[in-house]
């Protein structure tokens, strides 16, 4: 399972914003070829971070396979 958390620690300091969020979701899905994927943490508020940032995560990385 691939979780947020995750993530954010390990690229979060690579990530700017909302838009590169996503890609790094999405890399990361595809690497580790993860069926699930947990928002356990809201993520940091990049400036350009939508109202349906839940929506647009879970879509990235089911987009990925």
């Amino acid at each position: 399972m691939l979780t947020l958390s995750q993530i954010l620690l390990v690229d979060g300091d690579q990530i700017s914003t909302f838009d590169e969020l996503k890609q790094t979701v999405q890399k990361r899905a595809l690497e580790t070829g993860s069926i699930f994927f947990q928002i356990d943490i809201e993520p940091p508020g990049y400036k350009d971070r939508p109202e349906d940032w839940y929506d647009q995560l879970e879509i990235a990385f089911s987009s990925a396979r």
